[in-house]
């Protein structure tokens, strides 16, 4: 994977109540990497089925940390759902890590859990499987339909926040309120 940021790497990019996508709605991506070619996502807000501990023993990687194994996995986009995806703080990258900003990267090689699963990982991890794909300008002309925000990431809202406060926490962090905003009406 490239080492270079790109225009629109660490924003995060939150959907507005009007998408109707079932795969992004009410959803909460780190955008990894933007280019000419296009766009790669991961959703940070959605649960999968899954947790870390069945992660590491389908991959036969042992764990005896049992809150990290206890850890939910998310469900990262619909493009590779069989593909796990390992947002992580810190300087250190593994075999195969993507820098998304200084101290951010995704992670995509087996070392990187290994490493967790023996409490030598990154301090803030994010473990999804898939991820979100845009072609050349499709995220650029999803962007002029309003149907995203750009937020600027946020270690909080990454690795903090719980799951479900994650949307509202994205928008209001440049004072938006999704409550207000069009599509909005009939959720909870």
């Amino acid at each position: 994977m490239s080492a270079q940021p790109t225009p629109l790497a660490n924003q995060l990019l939150v959907a507005l109540p009007s998408l109707a996508d079932p795969n992004f709605e009410r959803t909460v991506s780190l955008l990894c990497q933007h280019d000419a070619g296009g766009a790669m996502g991961v959703v940070v807000n959605r649960r999968s089925d899954y947790t870390l501990g069945e992660i590491f023993s389908q991959m036969g990687i042992a764990c005896d940390d049992a809150a990290l194994c206890a850890t939910p996995v998310l469900a990262g986009g619909p493009v590779h759902p069989e593909r796990g995806f390992v947002i992580h703080d810190g300087a250190r990258g593994w075999e195969s890590s993507l820098s998304v900003a200084e101290d951010l990267r995704v992670t995509t090689s087996r070392d990187v859990l290994e490493a967790m699963a023996r409490g030598e990982g990154p301090a803030r991890v994010v473990v999804a499987l898939g991820c979100a794909g845009w072609s050349a300008g499709q995220l650029e002309a999803e962007l002029g339909e309003n149907s995203w925000l750009t937020v600027p990431s946020d270690g909080e809202i990454l690795f903090a926040l719980p799951l479900e406060s994650r949307w509202q926490a994205a928008a209001g962090r440049i004072g938006v309120d999704m409550a207000h905003m069009p599509g909005y009406a009939g959720h909870a």
